[in-house]
């Protein structure tokens, strides 16, 4: 199980813009192995210069293993089928929606983590899918970047997210039917998968890696930690609530999808009433239904307690991170919701280090500034009741798809 451990090198990327060059440029490096998961795959815009690079990397011998989510890319363009496949590029859609979509209830776990292991050596983990910073696959062309955060990471846990992306590669392996399954792929695989395991084992916590330019912070504590429905269930809720609870100056959360469960809530709301600054930059244009109007009826006993609500407009808040009290930090692809809390596979990057902490409190103080709309107590308190209905009636569905879960939120 993974756990904080020192020596890490983490650097704070910020969008696709940020992101996708480290990306494309530590793949382009690659030796022995490239493996990467993520919820949306768009070869449109930017998006397609990770398709090349993968492409670049299969041709040169690299093994290439992709995995993307089917609600999040229910299929990839037929030319890429094909270049992918003369590249030798092995790739999956986990868990296809198939016709009737998310209307059975098992297909809403979903694999919604963002995960890349270079050569064993670096990994990419945050909330940015493979998707152009100025494109929405639902709502087109944006004016604006969506606001969203990676980070590059060297160290010891660059092991555990190694180990993660290979269990979930062989679990889809393993679920598939049997006259699936390309038996002579999978023995070649296995042999790569335990020579670079062997290799990162031997480097133990070496760092295999040149320094990147960027904000760098030179060994701080890390540990990558996971969500799934098997072992890790409520690791991810756990380390919020944890690090919540000892607070004793600030918290600032960003987070697209925000609708905490009690004990979560609990903990902002006490944190705030013993005097701790408890800030959150939340969703402010209307995505989806569910996402606009089911955070709401949540607000009010968090406004009451004195949390200070902004809703970031200028754009999509597409970001999952936190900072409390300067020196503790998480970057991921969890939201504070029950989607990613109770049900989806989620990844997740802790930093205890200050000098990261920092980075990433002034790109929030700079996007609560400029983008956030702080939300009023009073005009909340007397919003329409048209409003409030369609609130209800959100917080309703969604409390009745975790029933048929069987899940208490």
């Amino acid at each position: 199980m993974s756990q904080l451990q020192a020596g890490h090198q983490v650097a704070l990327l910020k969008g696709a813009h940020d992101f996708f060059p480290e990306l494309v440029s530590a793949i382009d490096q690659s030796v022995h192995e490239v493996r990467m998961e993520t919820y949306i795959f768009s070869v449109e815009g930017t998006g397609g210069l990770i398709a090349e690079a993968l492409e670049r990397a299969g041709q040169r011998g690299v093994a290439v293993y992709l995995v993307m989510d089917g609600a999040g890319t229910p299929s990839i363009p037929s030319a890429w089928v094909t270049r992918f496949n003369a590249a030798g590029v092995l790739w999956r859609i986990f868990s296809p929606l198939g016709w009737l979509g998310l209307l059975i209830p098992g297909r809403w776990r979903r694999m919604h983590r963002k995960l890349c292991v270079v050569d064993g050596s670096v990994a990419f983990c945050g909330g940015i899918n493979v998707l152009d910073d100025l494109f929405d696959p639902n709502h087109g062309v944006l004016k604006v970047p969506r606001l969203d955060f990676t980070v590059r990471v060297t160290g010891p846990l660059v092991q555990d997210a190694h180990a993660a992306t290979i269990k979930f590669w062989w679990r889809m392996q393993a679920v598939r039917k049997v006259r699936e399954v390309d038996f002579s792929a999978s023995w070649h695989i296995l042999q790569a998968a335990v020579a670079l395991a062997l290799r990162v084992k031997k480097q133990g916590r070496e760092d295999a890696s040149p320094q990147q330019p960027g904000s760098v912070s030179h060994g701080a504590v890390a540990e990558l930690v996971l969500r799934d429905n098997l072992h890790h269930r409520a690791r991810i809720e756990r380390a919020y609530r944890q690090a919540i609870g000892g607070a004793r100056k600030e918290i600032i959360i960003a987070n697209a999808y925000f609708l905490p469960g009690r004990k979560l809530r609990k903990g902002l709301i006490h944190a705030a009433k013993r005097g701790v600054r408890v800030r959150l930059l939340l969703q402010g244009q209307y995505e989806y239904f569910m996402q606009f109007h089911a955070t709401r009826p949540v607000y009010g006993a968090l406004l009451d307690a004195g949390v200070e609500i902004h809703e970031y407009a200028i754009s999509f808040l597409h970001a999952k991170v936190a900072v409390i009290d300067g020196h503790w930090a998480t970057v991921g692809s969890s939201n504070l919701d029950p989607l990613s809390l109770l049900l989806a596979r989620e990844a997740n990057v802790v930093v205890e280090d200050a000098a990261f902490a920092q980075e990433l409190r002034a790109e929030l103080e700079d996007a609560i500034a400029k983008g956030g709309t702080p939300v009023n107590p009073a005009a909340f308190a007397n919003r329409p009741w048209r409003q409030q209905i369609l609130e209800r009636l959100a917080f309703g569905l969604m409390r009745l798809v975790l029933f048929l879960f069987g899940k208490r939120y």
